[in-house]
């Protein structure tokens, strides 16, 4: 029997539904039958991104917002992947709010952030484009931020409503959001998978049994939503199992993984484009002098699914 070739991916958090697909492969065997033998990296402080472009692992599960940064910065990797269909994450406040009822509110609030420069641009302009001034005072708490939501310490953060929202819900916290996109944002996919583009270019055999592995898991994950929650548990470490349970449950009804046409993975390159442009126009992506980088005019080689089947992708968008 031939030895199985080791390879690694990193997460870019701890494990969670996003991942569902890379877990399910693993213990089901999808990549022992491919020939693989597959190190799934706990987080670490160190960004999967990072470890990624350093050749210090041979995947990575990235966020879009960590892909894009590392792409536009000059990293040398390449997206295979994108997990989410639809935009997981929202703007949330507490429905008791009465001052609240539309982002221009916002304005003069306090808001519970993570730290990034994304943040602002987003939530600017929401507040601009409902006709407010993106005038807001940020305290950066971190995962801190919903608790301190939930106290009415302050006004309003983000969340992703597949794993904070389920959580809120549980908890019983009548909460009410804003969407993103409905307010000028473009609305990304998210949750990329990539390599080194040097790999895809050496050992493209290798990535694509990766990948068709990788595939085959979400697809069955998109199929059984609530067993494959269950192996997701067994896998992990979840002291809330209703939380799993819940967040497969609304990537299930919510048509994140496939809207049931598209096939799980597909990266749309004109949307992929939109969040680019809107993050280099917004100067979210910056060189390492911390200077504006100036959008580039095409991103199309920042992703490759030539070993997908069925290659009819979306025109890219015009300029």
């Amino acid at each position: 029997m031939a030895t199985a070739q080791e390879v690694s991916i990193a997460l870019d958090w701890t494990l969670n539904t996003n991942h569902i697909g890379l877990v399910v492969a693993q213990e089901k065997g999808y990549f022992e039958e491919a020939g693989l033998e597959v190190d799934i990296l706990p987080y670490s402080d160190s960004a999967s991104t990072a470890l990624l472009a350093a050749g210090a692992v041979d995947f990575a599960y990235m966020t879009a917002l960590g892909f894009m940064s590392a792409k536009a910065g000059g990293a040398e990797i390449t997206a295979l992947w994108v997990t989410m269909q639809r935009e997981a994450g929202r703007l949330v406040y507490n429905s008791d709010d009465e001052a609240i009822s539309r982002p221009a509110d916002l304005e003069g609030k306090t808001y519970a952030g993570f730290g990034s420069a994304w943040e602002d641009a987003l939530i600017s302009t929401m507040i601009e484009n409902d006709g407010g001034l993106a005038e807001y005072d940020t305290v950066t708490l971190g995962t801190g931020a919903y608790e301190a939501l939930a106290s009415g310490a302050v006004d309003f953060t983000l969340e992703v409503a597949t794993w904070e929202g389920v959580n809120s819900e549980l908890l019983g916290r009548d909460q009410s959001h804003f969407i993103y996109n409905d307010y000028g944002v473009p609305e990304p996919q998210g949750g990329y998978i990539g390599t080194q583009t040097a790999m895809l270019e050496s050992e493209p055999e290798t990535v694509e049994a990766f990948m068709k592995a990788t595939e085959r898991g979400y697809a069955w994950a998109a199929e059984h939503p609530q067993e494959a929650a269950e192996i997701l548990i067994e896998a992990g470490d979840f002291p809330n199992e209703d939380l799993v349970h819940g967040s497969m449950r609304v990537i299930d009804e919510g048509g994140y993984l496939t809207d049931g046409t598209t096939p799980v993975g597909r990266i749309d390159p004109g949307r992929l484009e939109k969040m680019a442009r809107f993050l280099y126009e917004s100067s979210v992506l910056r060189g390492t002098d911390g200077t504006p980088l100036a959008w580039p005019g095409d991103v199309s080689n920042w992703f490759d699914q030539s070993w997908m089947a069925d290659q009819a992708d979306p025109e890219p968008l015009a300029d």
